[in-house]
């Protein structure tokens, strides 16, 4: 493919000035941007108003403490840190369509942008001699910046609502080699609260080497429009507003920048992803060595999980929940012993750190000896006879089946933790059969203590794959920190409320 630019092309660029929308990407970036914008500044005028209404009573504060013969009101003061607040945000910015609505990069480019403005007025008073009312700054500070958080956020779940109607989406053209472009295919089809919707993809033999693109496990399809070499036709024909490049042997830096030259005109935007997945943000830096970009990734940090920090947080959260939900455990109990017989609870054996057994405790959700028929049922049903699971499962009882779906028979797993057999957050726990079966890159989810909830529980629970399944857990290992857990903790709050995926 040439990406050499014509004269006309050229001249066409000229004539598509970039504050017009191109696409229809940029027309809903351009409005959504807009609306934060305004919102951004609504906030910044009630937070700095409440500074002043806080420290000085209201409108009537006294004037600003300065060396000069005339008198500044806060008033004023109030109006010109709003308006350079505001420009602040736009300096640093914050409202980049690249930024906004998804990752931490918003929150940390307002956080920047805010103490960069605090900064020149410590600056200004220094230099000047103004004395600036010290509680008035740290009101307007904390909360302004509270307040600005919070907005971007309530903006992102705006926009993953409007999403989920099919607006505010990015049709993706995915280019790569076959294998590199169906992971990201998949990435992009698992994450639809991103907004990216994959149109086609270019693989280096285009149409000749095969019809259409299969993701596993669903089978769906994503439609081949051409090759590595046929990026703008296949643009044209598939209505793609970005298109995202991954690893393939056409495509070089010369033409990657030839590229980004020939879609700027038609409001494309160019992605180039460095080809790994599941590593998590706080483990890559960018870098720039003789000019090209380059992209470190920091060692895994299985070894972290097994801090000393990590364990006591285990053993004061597990022992804090058992506190708490003493009476419900006590009431599942007596449901489980009423209503069939058999025990309360349910051991099972699974496989802890480094390969070593443990009784997991759970409460009972089977009618006794159902282990016994779990050969026939892998056989009239079908299914992986490692990993077994079945919706309107016969063997369940029906206080079993309730407590599952909204997992109440694995609350007596937080007694395992106080045991240091299990942390709160983990991979998931496994069976001897499952370990068996391992390979070498598998056996690493045993470096860690298997948890009571994970990425696992969080991601689709028993409707997942058993690939997606080692996929979560694997990049828990690889990617831990004490923020990550926290994040699982609550998303697991939601997820077991909604009960989807359990059974």
């Amino acid at each position: 493919m040439s990406y050499e630019l014509t004269d006309d092309d050229d001249l066409d660029y000229r004539r598509s000035p970039h504050s017009m929308p191109r696409s229809e990407r940029e027309r809903w970036q351009a409005e959504y941007v807009k609306r934060i914008g305004a919102t951004d500044f609504a906030v910044i005028v009630v937070a700095v108003a409440l500074a002043q209404i806080i420290r000085f009573g209201g409108p009537a504060a006294p004037p600003l403490a300065w060396h000069l013969p005339y008198e500044v009101g806060y008033t004023v003061v109030s109006g010109v840190l709003a308006l350079s607040w505001a420009g602040f945000l736009a300096v640093g910015n914050t409202r980049s369509p690249q930024v906004v609505g998804s990752g931490s990069e918003e929150y940390r480019r307002l956080v920047a942008a805010t103490l960069r403005l605090f900064g020149v007025l410590a600056i200004l008073s220094l230099v000047f001699q103004i004395e600036f009312a010290r509680g008035y700054l740290a009101i307007a500070l904390p909360l302004g910046l509270f307040g600005l958080m919070l907005n971007r956020l309530l903006w992102r779940i705006h926009a993953r609502q409007l999403r989920a109607r099919g607006e505010y989406r990015t049709s993706v053209l995915v280019v790569g080699c076959a294998e590199a472009a169906q992971a990201m295919a998949n990435a992009f089809a698992r994450d639809p609260a991103s907004g990216y919707r994959v149109v086609g993809v270019c693989i280096p033999n285009g149409l000749n080497e095969i019809t259409e693109y299969i993701r596993e496990p669903s089978g769906h399809t994503f439609s081949v429009v051409g090759s590595d070499r046929t990026v703008l036709d296949a643009v044209r024909r598939s209505g793609a507003d970005t298109v995202a490049v991954t690893a393939t042997d056409h495509l070089g830096p010369v033409e990657l920048r030839r590229m980004a030259w020939e879609l700027d005109p038609l409001g494309v935007e160019l992605i180039v992803a460095p080809g790994v997945v599941d590593i998590a943000g706080t483990r890559l830096t960018n870098r720039f060595v003789a000019g090209v970009p380059m992209l470190h990734i920091a060692k895994p940090q299985y070894d972290r999980a097994k801090s000393t920090g990590k364990a006591v947080f285990d053993m004061c959260f597990a022992a804090a929940v058992l506190v708490v939900i003493a009476p419900t455990m006590l009431a599942i109990a007596l449901a489980v012993k009423l209503t069939s017989p058999g025990p309360v609870f349910y051991l099972s054996e699974r496989i802890g750190r480094g390969g070593k057994p443990f009784r997991m405790i759970k409460f009972r959700s089977m009618y006794v000896e159902a282990e016994a028929g779990v050969d026939a049922l892998i056989a009239r049903h079908g299914g992986n006879p490692i990993f077994f699971k079945m919706k309107d499962d016969p063997r369940i009882t029906p206080v079993g089946k309730f407590i599952r779906q909204f997992s109440l028979d694995e609350l007596p797993q937080f007694f395992n933790v106080l045991r240091g057999e299990m942390s709160v957050v983990g991979p998931r726990p496994q069976v001897q059969r499952e370990v068996d079966s391992y390979d070498g890159d598998m056996r690493r989810r045993l470096l860690v203590k298997p948890g009571v909830t994970g990425l696992w529980q969080v991601s689709g629970r028993s409707d997942l794959s058993l690939e997606d399944s080692v996929r979560l857990d694997l990049s828990y290992v690889e990617n831990w920190s004490m923020v990550l857990d926290l994040l699982l903790i609550a998303r697991t709050i939601g997820a077991v409320t909604r009960g989807a995926g359990a059974y």
